[in-house]
């Protein structure tokens, strides 16, 4: 960040009075710009034991394989996100469930939320950001094709929750700056 969003002016980079981090502060107008991370809401859907998967048409990792997810839009619930997340990628309508897995991705920083879901109806198609979408047996899965190891974690968590017969709820934190 170089401008202040709120008059144009220069802001630094300082730890603000009674504030133990460096934040963005216009020296023109004093405004504190906070930057916090992003929310990607989406679901594990599964229909007659098939997972759906979507490959997917833009960047990053055009051409992987995801679950429905995207990021959070202001006025809308986790859920909302999740399953609207669902309709723009793989047109399909869901019944979200109870919460997956949560993973905290620092490097973007960004928190991924993912639901169980369930298709409303056997219906699903192509979205504008998808090359294909499918359902997939466990087995038939292409694990070194997932985009994001956010959803290679919540369909691992899924698939092993579903075979103990439990619903458990799975966090992981992801940093890829650090060595290892």
């Amino acid at each position: 960040m170089k401008y202040c969003s709120q008059c144009g002016s220069a802001v630094a980079l300082l730890v603000p009075s009674g504030d133990h981090r460096p934040r963005h502060v216009c020296a023109a107008c004093g405004t504190i710009h906070y930057q916090n991370p992003k929310i990607v809401a989406g679901c594990v859907v599964e229909h007659a034991g098939r997972i759906l998967l979507c490959r997917r048409a833009i960047e990053p990792r055009h051409g992987f394989w995801t679950i429905p997810a995207g990021f959070m839009e202001n006025d809308e619930t986790l859920q909302q996100a999740a399953a609207r997340e669902c309709r723009e990628e793989a047109l399909a309508e869901v019944e979200i469930g109870e919460l997956c897995a949560v993973v905290h991705v620092l490097h973007a920083h960004q928190v991924h939320v993912m639901f169980r879901a369930g298709l409303t109806e056997p219906r699903f198609g192509i979205g504008e950001e998808s090359l294909e979408v499918d359902l997939y047996d466990e087995a038939a899965i292409p694990w070194d094709e997932i985009a994001f190891p956010s959803v290679a974690f919540a369909l691992r968590r899924y698939l092993e929750d579903r075979a103990a017969g439990s619903r458990g709820l799975h966090f992981t934190t992801i940093d890829r700056r650090r060595p290892g």
